[in-house]
Order: structure tokens, then sequence, then C-alpha cells
């Protein structure tokens, strides 16, 4: 990405303006056309209004154009065209919030304020076991604070920089690399077996589709179910280990081996079974779900506080639809006997 490393506080704050409700593939040229057409902040704050939204085309949240002007014009008339280089001062900047005064005062100035964006969030959950919603006011605040907490005051800038890396490629969100992960021993949600379940979002509710993937995880004549919670759909019904995605993963045998492997070492020694998709209408949501029947050689450190009963009994537990549609496949019984 051409930002990153940029030291520049005007190309700085223009990526992070771009980027912020815009995907890194959308941006990216976007970022490059402001760029060639508007090296410095002085080129951008005397551009004609009409000439920098027709650039702005397509990208949306028009405010956020409407701002990039205001505050491109506000350093060039009342700054003398510097960039202001404390945090107090750039967050007070016209569209500049914490994490973007955050950004600038770390990436460009090397001032020690911890980023906080989706990857950090993530990281620092998984590696303090933390359940606190991150899209919660407590959660933010919470999050907020550790990540300053644990940000290197001495290499602020390399430091925000290798956790939303790290976050991005190793600690990703549905298949993370946990068995190369060099903080696999600190971290809390792989030694309780709750990667999959963090970080926690409150607004889950409000999302029209879900994507669950359920993994039948037998050991011996064992199986892990355990009873949902409370706060979401299917209160108190048993489900399978259940992996949450924000978007659909196209599941084979070798990503599911992989994923598996990534998750609980050797003792994943076979995918019997991946179902197709199946779907549940429920009164504000989707539900669309795969199952995952896969082998382990014996019950995984991680996973024995979870609850693990006899195949036989499985018919005797109350499940969500969409698992018992499952259960009663010819698939998933011969997938388990």
């Amino acid at each position: 990405m051409p930002w990153k490393g940029e030291k520049n506080p005007y190309k700085i704050w223009l990526s992070e303006v771009i980027l912020q409700q815009t995907r890194v593939e959308q941006g990216w040229s976007y970022y490059e056309k402001f760029i060639s057409n508007y090296p410095t902040i002085q080129q951008l704050a005397a551009a004609p209004d009409e000439t920098v939204f027709k650039l702005w085309e397509g990208l949306g949240y028009y405010n956020r154009c409407k701002n990039l002007l205001f505050t491109a014009r506000d350093i060039v008339q009342n700054r003398n065209g510097i960039f202001p280089s404390t945090y107090g001062e750039i967050v007070e900047l016209k569209g500049i919030g914490p994490y973007t005064a955050a950004a600038i005062s770390s990436f460009a100035f090397n001032l020690p304020h911890a980023v906080v964006d989706g990857n950090v969030f993530r990281v620092l959950s998984r590696l303090f076991g933390i359940s606190t919603p991150i899209d919660s006011t407590a959660g933010k605040k919470e999050f907020t604070g550790l990540a300053q907490l644990v940000l290197s005051k001495e290499q602020p800038a390399l430091y925000n920089q290798a956790i939303m890396d790290f976050g991005a490629t190793v600690c990703k969100p549905a298949l993370p690399l946990c068995n190369h992960c060099p903080l696999q021993q600190q971290c809390i949600a792989y030694k309780e077996g709750r990667v999959n379940a963090l970080p926690v979002k409150e607004k889950v509710l409000q999302k029209k589709t879900r994507w669950f993937t359920y993994f039948i995880l037998v050991a011996g004549d064992k199986v892990l179910v355990h009873k949902r919670g409370a706060k979401d759909i299917w209160e108190n019904l048993f489900e399978f280990y259940l992996l949450e995605s924000d978007d659909k993963i196209i599941w084979d045998k070798a990503t599911a081996q992989t994923w598996l492997h990534e998750q609980f070492g050797k003792n994943a020694t076979a995918v019997n079974h991946i179902s197709p998709l199946l779907a549940q209408q429920l009164t504000h949501q989707t539900i669309k779900a795969w199952f995952i029947a896969a082998t382990l050689a014996k019950v995984p450190a991680n996973l024995q506080h979870y609850t693990w009963h006899p195949v036989k009994n499985l018919p005797v537990l109350a499940f969500p639809k969409v698992i018992n549609t499952y259960l009663q496949t010819g698939a998933f019984q011969q997938s388990l006997f």
C-alpha cells in the first residue's frame, strides 16, 4: 500500500480519510489519484470544490470530502500551511477523530498514541481473553486504554504498524494462523479454545445475514456440544463448536484441515465431511451454516473445559432448527458412524 511507511502528515491524513468508510482495494486508486492531482495540501486547498468532488465521485459519504477541503483550507489559511504536530491540535481539526489523530500523530511524528483499528481490537481481545464487546462504549474505553498501556513508547510508529499488520496477516478474523503464532503461549483465547468467539460485538443482532460454520469435533465416542448463552438467538439451545465469520467462507477439505491444525495441532486427524450450505430464516436475520465433521485423536488441552457428550446422546439434546436439519441428513450419519 502506497501510504505504508509514509511520514508526510498530509498524505497519511488523506489516506485515513479515504479509508474511513472504504475498503482498501477501492480506496487505493482514489488515494493515488488525489496525490497525483494534489501533491501538497496547498494544492488541495486551492482546488475548486466541484473538481475535488468529481475526483471523489464513487467513494460516497461526501461529508468526508467536504471536511477534507475545509481542513486543508484551514491549515493553509490559519496555520501557514503547516500540518499541526501534536495529538491535541490534530484531533481538533474538522473530520478527524481519535483514531485518525492517533494514526497521524504516531506515523508522521512518532508520538506515543496507540492506533486502535479492527485488527488491534481483535489481537488484544484474543491475547488478553477479553469478552467486552468492542463496539460498546465500555469496550472502546477498555481496549483504547489497554492499547495505550502496551504501546511501545520508544517506537510507537513501528509498534502501531506491527500490531495492525499482525492482526491482518496472523491473527486474522476467521482463519487465524494460531499454530504459527509467536504469541500462542501467551494467548488466553488460544489456551481456552475461544479464538473463534473473540472479539465480541454487541450489535451482532442487527446483521441481516450471519455466516456460521459448525465443527462437529469427535474424539473417541464423544462429541463437543455446548449450550448457547444469553443475549443472542437460540438461548439455552445446544450447538457444536461454532466459528462465525463476517463473510462467506468457501470450505473444502484442505481449507478445513488447515484451520483445524492451526487451532488444535496434530490432534485433528481427519475431515470426514463438509455439508452443503444450509439456511434458517429468523424474524430479523438469516442464518447460513456449514457443518464440518472432523475426527480428533484426543481432546485437545484448549478444549478440555468444554462439554463432551457421547455421540449416542445427540438425539435427546435440544438444537436449533438448522442443526436438526443437518443431523437428520444421511451425510451426517455416515460421517460419524
